[in-house]
């Protein structure tokens, strides 16, 4: 068997990777004075680490991030946040996701919330976990949708699988009863099965003025708030009490 046949049966089995390491081996005269076990183990090595960015790549853009270019290492930690940097960076290393804990952020609208939900979510990618950005208002329309057309328990399991699953705009307004029974099904379903990230205006204590009379608010709530770190963007002073979308706005050049 000839070497361009076996390059070729390698991108017929879409290895395409270790197609192109093999042949690049092939033209360096350097790599014959490795052994052979030298030189199969920086194919799969090539091979691997490919395979390894492709996939967080996929992940990244099923995630469907609001902020696609969010980075935990570009939080500005002194724009008068008080953000807990120790917590956060502990954060970014994702064991609470290996825990099956959940997040949640707080602070006005502007503070950076979506920001650093999703820079959260990068890292989840890029220890490949699942991940999936929604706002809670497109979520609650989309199981009313699949209510109408006979798939909620679809959907249903659908957002069960992810891994980390990121509510942004969390209650901003107050639920209907069918709204807030859809969200228990959800939250029920991830109870202790996966984490979530709660991205509100308010604490959790008038996350309940936000529910309808009755017990769903306490079945939803005491699902949440014990398995949860919470991060309260703050402001400290008039100087810096300006919206992140001001702050890292277009500037006009002068």
């Amino acid at each position: 068997m000839t070497n361009e046949t076996t390059i070729n049966k390698l991108i017929e089995m879409r290895l395409t990777t270790l197609a192109d390491t093999y042949r690049l081996q092939l033209a360096d005269s350097s790599m014959q004075e490795l052994s052979f076990e030298d030189r199969f183990g920086l194919l799969v090595d090539m091979e691997y680490t490919a395979r390894k960015a492709k996939k967080r790549e996929r992940l990244i853009k099923k995630a469907s991030f609001d902020q696609p270019q969010a980075n935990i290492h570009d939080i500005n930690y002194t724009s008068g946040r008080k953000l807990n940097k120790s917590l956060i960076e502990r954060l970014s290393t994702c064991g609470y996701i290996q825990d099956k804990h959940n997040i949640i952020i707080t602070g006005a609208t502007g503070s950076g919330k979506s920001y650093l939900s999703c820079a959260l979510g990068m890292e989840a990618c890029k220890h490949y976990f699942s991940t999936k950005y929604i706002r809670l208002p497109e979520l609650l329309s989309e199981l009313a949708v699949a209510r109408g057309e006979g798939k909620f328990k679809e959907v249903i399991r659908q957002y069960q699988k992810y891994t980390l699953l990121i509510l942004d705009e969390w209650l901003l307004i107050k639920l209907t009863e069918t709204e807030a029974r859809d969200l228990l099904e959800i939250i029920h379903a991830r109870h202790h099965r996966s984490s979530t990230i709660f991205c509100s205006q308010y604490a959790p204590m008038g996350w309940y003025n936000k529910f309808p009379e009755g017990q769903i608010a306490d079945a939803i709530l005491d699902r949440i708030v014990h398995d949860s770190y919470l991060i309260e963007i703050q402001y400290i002073d008039k100087e810096h009490d300006r919206s992140m979308r001001e702050i890292y706005g277009i500037k006009e050049s002068n």
